[in-house]
């Protein structure tokens, strides 16, 4: 008789949620998280991160939410999804990695699959193998069971590369054609377009290197803003000349924010170390990237100051507060950071952002209206939200002093 394959996907977040409707679709999938709030808003057909409907998220095949860890002995195919972030000193946190394996260590059988796709150095999979699967299972890799790693490629609010209209890596180390043919047939039902390796440390090191790759990109589009700023050219007019050669990659600057790119150079850059290699442009871009607070912020201080000095105490309203256009997540946001700073030294400034979740209203005291009437001095754009168009070209219309530093309209 056929096994059937019961997947339980590890961590319902931006990567989690999408992994499991794919799945739910084909098999009885078990969504696992530790968070009850979001177990509890997902099991009310909700997901407060605003990238699926509330009609995305009725269940099929039997498929359930939950976060009891004891469903989890009624899998046997794991995908684990969970963050993976940096901690104070820019060193790689492995903590919910570390704490999900050793989880799945408790009720791993025979023939049980566990996948990977949380983001880490090369490396890492093999140390969570040895150092929690095989430890406290006390059963052996690719002979009672069997691992793989498949790079996240998650890209919230892009509905033109969703999760089902990307290539996706999978790494099977495995030799057992069966197991093989398990992992495809299983990872077929979320995109078709399989790339496969048996490499797991250069799947790895591919997906850290995809994200550098445009933090580069991006921070040196911020360099050259800055040195346009400073020489009183125009940035926009220069990208538009340079882009008309053929083979110039047009990137944008910006606010680099999210849990992607500010954190990926600095898990490479520790394995690096480790291995005393010296990697001379790995951390340039994070160095240019964290340094647009500091840009961005002094330019609107600067356009605070000259309201000053004609006797005017002005109102500023901030639009956008998350990472990144049309998505509700703010970690790691230099919007939001730079909103809060300004704030605790101006008293009237305020903050719009309809994408935030009402809990993230709530704590910063966002608007997340605004009326026809812009009664305000200085309206500043640091994420070019859909709808934040409208207010730009309303408060052009009103004659209101703008700052769009970015060039987003």
């Amino acid at each position: 008789m056929k096994k059937e394959i019961v997947p339980c996907v590890i961590g319902l977040g931006y990567v989690g949620l999408p992994v499991f409707l794919r799945l739910q679709l084909n098999f009885k999938t078990i969504g696992f998280d530790i968070n009850k709030e979001r177990i509890s808003t997902l099991k009310n057909k909700h997901d407060y991160n605003k990238e699926f409907r509330d009609n995305q998220l009725i269940l099929k095949k039997n498929s359930y939410f939950t976060f009891l860890k004891k469903e989890l002995t009624k899998a046997n195919f794991y995908i684990v999804t969970v963050p993976t972030p940096i901690n104070f000193k820019k060193k790689p946190d492995l903590r919910l990695l570390k704490d999900a394996s050793y989880t799945i260590s408790k009720y791993l059988k025979k023939g049980d699959i566990i996948v990977y796709e949380s983001t880490v150095y090369p490396g890492t999979t093999h140390y969570l193998v040895k150092k929690y699967l095989e430890k406290y299972s006390k059963l052996k890799e690719d002979r009672d069971f069997y691992v793989c790693y498949s790079p996240e490629r998650v890209n919230p609010g892009d509905v033109k590369h969703s999760i089902n209209k990307i290539k996706k890596i999978i790494a099977i180390k495995s030799s057992n054609k069966i197991i093989q043919k398990t992992v495809v047939n299983v990872y077929k039902k979320i995109t078709t377009k399989l790339v496969i390796t048996r490499f797991i440390e250069e799947a790895e090191a591919a997906k850290v290197i995809e994200n550098i790759q445009r933090d580069l990109n991006i921070a040196l589009m911020n360099d050259l803003l800055i040195y346009s700023d400073k020489m009183g050219y125009n940035f926009q007019e220069i990208l538009r000349l340079a882009s008309t050669k053929w083979n110039f990659l047009k990137f944008n600057p910006g606010l680099v924010g999210g849990h992607c790119l500010p954190v990926d150079p600095y898990y490479l850059y520790f394995h690096a170390q480790k291995n005393k290699i010296k990697l001379k442009t790995l951390l340039a871009g994070r160095e240019v990237n964290n340094y647009m607070k500091f840009f961005v912020k002094k330019k609107i201080e600067r356009n605070i100051k000259r309201f000053q000095n004609k006797s005017i105490n002005p109102k500023i309203l901030i639009c956008g507060l998350t990472y990144k256009k049309n998505v509700s997540d703010i970690r790691n946001s230099f919007a939001l950071d730079i909103y809060l700073d300004l704030k605790k030294k101006y008293k009237n400034v305020n903050a719009f952002d309809y994408v935030c979740n009402n809990k993230i209203v709530k704590k910063y005291r966002l608007i997340k209206r605004i009326n026809n009437q812009l009664n305000y001095h200085l309206i500043v754009f640091l994420v070019n939200h859909k709808k934040n168009s409208e207010i730009y070209q309303q408060a052009i219309k009103n004659k209101i002093k703008v700052l769009d530093i970015f060039n987003f309209y």
